[in-house]
């Protein structure tokens, strides 16, 4: 069991704090092994809006694989905003030097730069307190413009709603892009991806779209991508004729067939698991492939599609 600490100051707005509490909490709905916790400085602690909100003033123990997200919080300037006690940043220093993960949302970035964990990593917060940010500190590159960044298990997102993005962001690096698409899909938000990254994930590319049949044949593919799919079993399961799926799927996702999709997704999360030190042959089986020759055939594939991409835009 995995679990996400939200740490409550005074003022916290409502959505910095209930759209990644959503996402994981959705996440736990789909048998993710989540559990969400609220702490705070005390018992009680009034948000932005108004709303008077619960926490415990003790913090459960954390082990590596636990999240800890600072949801922001309403002040006109980042140092005319709560003051955390030198406890709250040290639980913050230490959960990150034991190998977890701190988050923030908005100007929660405020909290993890008095933590001292800003310094010499990539972050942003609110367009309206970047300046103030990066002057507060210098050691830290403020990344503008961009949903969220991350840095070496530090995580910042730019304000209020993109919260849920860099939510979505956490679940798909940790358990894949169709866990992300899944919960995307339940709490209605469109996937979003993240403006600082060249590459997205076929999940951001390609389910911005309205078509239920594609998402419910993506939402299939996504479980099901290590294992054959043929076209006929994906129409029948939407209930469709094969010309007509393939028709569908081509015009909600820019001219993938479900099989170029699925190929996708395996060479993605190949790509993923390569990164992270499995072999090519290893991380080729892991995701359906007999071995690491038609992973190496879509790699140079899709290579020289974003060579000829770049070439026209030129």
């Amino acid at each position: 069991m995995s679990r996400v600490v939200f740490v409550l100051l005074p003022g916290v707005h409502l959505l910095d704090l209930a759209g990644p509490a959503q996402v994981f909490s959705t996440a736990a709905d789909f048998g993710q092994p989540y559990a969400l916790a609220y702490v705070a400085e005390r018992e009680q602690v009034v948000s932005a809006q108004g709303l008077p909100l619960a926490a415990d003033t003790r913090w459960p123990e954390l082990d590596p694989d636990d999240l800890v997200v600072v949801p922001g919080w309403r002040a006109p300037r980042l140092c005319q905003g709560p003051e955390p006690v030198a406890q709250t940043l040290e639980r913050l220093r230490t959960h990150h030097g034991a190998g977890g993960t701190v988050a923030s949302v908005c100007a929660g970035a405020e909290a993890l730069g008095r933590a001292g964990l800003l310094d010499g990593r990539r972050c942003t917060t609110h367009h309206d307190v970047q300046d103030e940010l990066a002057s507060r500190y210098p050691r830290a590159t403020v990344v503008r413009d961009v949903l969220f960044t991350t840095d070496d298990r530090v995580v910042t997102s730019a304000g209020i709603a993109s919260g849920i993005d860099l939510a979505l962001h956490l679940l798909a690096v940790r358990h894949g892009p169709a866990l992300a698409a899944q919960v995307a899909r339940d709490i209605v938000v469109y996937a979003r991806r993240n403006g600082d990254e060249p590459q997205a994930s076929a999940m951001l590319r390609h389910r911005s779209h309205l078509d239920d049949t594609v998402h419910r044949v993506q939402d299939l593919i996504e479980r099901r991508f290590t294992e054959p799919l043929p076209l006929a079993a994906l129409a029948a399961y939407a209930g469709v004729s094969e010309r007509t799926l393939t028709r569908l799927f081509g015009r909600a996702t820019n001219g993938l067939t479900p099989l170029r999709y699925q190929q996708t997704l395996r060479l993605e999360r190949a790509e993923h698991l390569a990164g992270h030190g499995a072999t090519l042959d290893a991380a080729a089986r892991e995701v359906g492939f007999e071995d690491a020759r038609m992973l190496r055939r879509l790699r140079s594939r899709d290579q020289r599609v974003g060579a000829d991409a770049s070439e026209r835009t030129r």
